[in-house]
């Protein structure tokens, strides 16, 4: 690891790395999750979005027309509010505009993910989130190898209920033994439908796959996240609503409820590396 990017991450204390071999499970999805209910527990946390061709972060906190400003020490990340406590940095926010396509090879994407962890001042944070795109290629192995001095604490891995994203999810969990990246646990995302007027939960494609995939693999399941439209409400009326505090609106979801019980589960996995 170079100078510059043990500079920029000697005052973060964990960082977690969230994967799946297969794209469309939600890694996004759960990155966000995890994140604003850190914050909401009181930790200061950043979120950097590696999904160099997919960005999805910026529109997921709202923030799709913010600008990295350029300081003496390097890039500052988009905070998300007033308090500071939760920032972000993507490719997304470098774009002339939002519907711009990344159109680049393997070098020139190691070169990107290199320069967000050395030339981003993230200052003091109790955890790093990287959202990762899906597979094990250029991004994945660049990540795993720019982050090695600094000790990441592990990876989540998300995967959906259905045999495909498992068959996929399977490689990436033996993608984290080949670099030797510690797998914190599964979350199996899209577990069951909540029904937005009874609020019943239904399974739309089978339920059970990510428990049994961690349990032959022997890493922790971690739980399941069912699919909540209003998620997608708060995420998708952020611009048109008068309250802008995501935290508070997210913690007030039915969704906090399952994402905290998981998100104690890995601050617990987490602690022990302090002790």
């Amino acid at each position: 690891m170079s100078d510059s990017i043990s500079t920029q991450l000697e005052n973060i204390k964990h960082i977690i790395l969230v994967l799946s071999g297969k794209g469309g499970v939600g890694k996004s999805s759960i990155s966000t999750q995890l994140s604003l209910c850190l914050a909401k527990k009181g930790h200061k946390v950043g979120i950097l979005d590696i999904d160099l061709t997919g960005p999805s972060i910026p529109r997921m906190f709202g923030l799709e027309n913010r600008q990295v400003h350029q300081a003496s020490s390097g890039w500052v990340p988009v905070f998300t509010d007033e308090s500071q406590n939760l920032c972000c940095m993507s490719i997304g926010f470098l774009l002339q505009k939002k519907d711009d396509s990344v159109v680049w090879r393997g070098p020139k994407k190691n070169a990107m993910i290199k320069q967000f962890l050395s030339d981003v001042c993230w200052g003091e944070l109790d955890y790093l989130i990287i959202d990762t795109p899906p597979g094990t290629s250029d991004e994945h192995i660049s990540v795993v190898e720019y982050l090695k001095d600094a000790n990441p604490d592990g990876a989540i891995l998300v995967t959906t209920p259905q045999a495909v994203a498992l068959a996929d999810v399977r490689k990436e969990l033996n993608f984290c033994k080949k670099v030797n990246l510690p797998i914190l646990g599964v979350i199996e995302n899209m577990s069951g439908f909540i029904c937005p007027h009874c609020e019943e939960c239904t399974n739309l494609f089978s339920t059970g796959g990510g428990e049994a995939m961690a349990n032959e693999f022997g890493v922790e399941f971690l739980g399941r996240v069912p699919i909540d439209p209003s998620l997608t409400l708060i995420v998708e009326n952020q611009d048109s609503s008068p309250d802008k505090d995501l935290i508070k609106k997210y913690s007030a979801s039915n969704l906090f409820k399952v994402l905290s019980n998981i998100t104690d589960k890995i601050i617990e996995k987490v602690s022990l590396k302090d002790t």
